[in-house]
C-alpha cells in the first residue's frame, strides 16, 4: 500500500477532502490573526510609551492645561487615547469640582472599554478555531472509519489491507485538527493575557489621572 500524502489525498472521499480544506483555512486564519494582533500590540505599546514620556513632565507637575495642549502630538496608542479622552473631557468640563471629576471619570471609562474591545479584535475567532478544530478533525476521523468499513464490505475481508487507507485517512484528519487547534489555543491565551494586563494598566493610569484632576480642582486658585 502507498501511504504517501499525495496517494492518500487522491483516494480520499469528497467529505474528508472538504474537512481538510476547512482545517487548512482555519489554520491560515488563526495565523493571520495572531501575527496581526502581535504587530498591533507592539505598535500600540510603543506609541503608549512615547505618549507617556511626552506628558510625564506636565502631569508630574499637575499642570493639566499644559497636558491638554500636548496630548494631540504624535501617535497615541491605547494609553494615549484613553488619557486623551480624559483631557478632552477636562477641557469642556464645568467649573463645579464634583461634576467635572465625574464627567472626566466617565470619559476615561468609556474610552478604556472601547480600547479593550479593539484590542480583543480577532480573539473570538481564535477561540472558535481552538475549540472547534478538534471536532472538525473528529468528523474526518468518523468519515475515515466509515470509509474503512465500506472497504471491508466491498472486499468481504477484515484484513488490514482493505481498511488501511480509511484508517490512515481518519488518523490524518485527527492529527490535522489537533495541529490547527493547539497553536490557536496557545495564541488566544497569550493574547488574552496581554489584553487583560493592559486593562489593569489602563485602570491604574485612569485612577492616577483622576488623582491629578482632583488635586487640580482642590488647589487654591490664584
Amino acid at each position: 500500500m502507498d501511504f504517501s500524502l499525495s496517494h492518500l489525498w487522491a483516494t480520499m472521499g469528497l467529505v474528508p477532502k472538504l474537512i481538510i480544506v476547512a482545517l487548512g483555512l482555519m489554520s491560515v486564519a488563526s495565523v493571520v490573526v495572531i501575527v496581526e494582533r502581535l504587530l498591533a500590540f507592539l505598535r500600540s505599546s510603543r506609541e503608549s510609551r512615547a505618549f507617556a514620556e511626552r506628558l510625564a513632565p506636565a502631569l508630574g507637575k499637575g499642570d493639566l492645561p499644559l497636558a491638554a495642549a500636548t496630548d494631540a502630538a504624535g501617535q497615541l496608542g491605547h494609553l494615549g487615547r484613553v488619557i486623551g479622552a480624559g483631557l478632552t473631557a477636562f477641557r469642556i468640563a464645568p467649573g463645579d469640582r464634583d461634576t467635572a471629576v465625574e464627567s472626566i471619570a466617565r470619559a476615561l471609562e468609556r474610552s478604556a472599554q472601547r480600547e479593550l474591545h479593539g484590542l480583543r479584535r480577532g480573539l473570538a475567532m481564535l477561540a472558535t478555531v481552538g475549540s472547534t478544530a478538534p471536532f472538525v478533525g473528529l468528523l474526518g476521523t468518523v468519515m475515515g472509519i466509515v470509509n474503512a468499513f465500506q472497504q471491508m464490505s466491498v472486499t468481504g475481508s477484515g484484513g488490514l489491507g482493505p481498511v488501511s487507507a480509511g484508517i490512515s485517512e481518519a488518523l490524518i484528519t485527527t492529527a490535522l485538527g489537533l495541529l490547527v487547534a493547539i497553536p490557536a489555543v496557545m495564541g488566544f491565551n497569550f493574547l488574552q493575557g496581554w489584553v487583560d494586563a493592559r486593562g489593569v494598566d489602563l485602570a491604574e493610569s485612569s485612577n492616577e489621572f483622576l488623582d491629578v484632576v482632583a488635586r487640580h480642582y482642590a488647589a487654591p486658585k490664584a
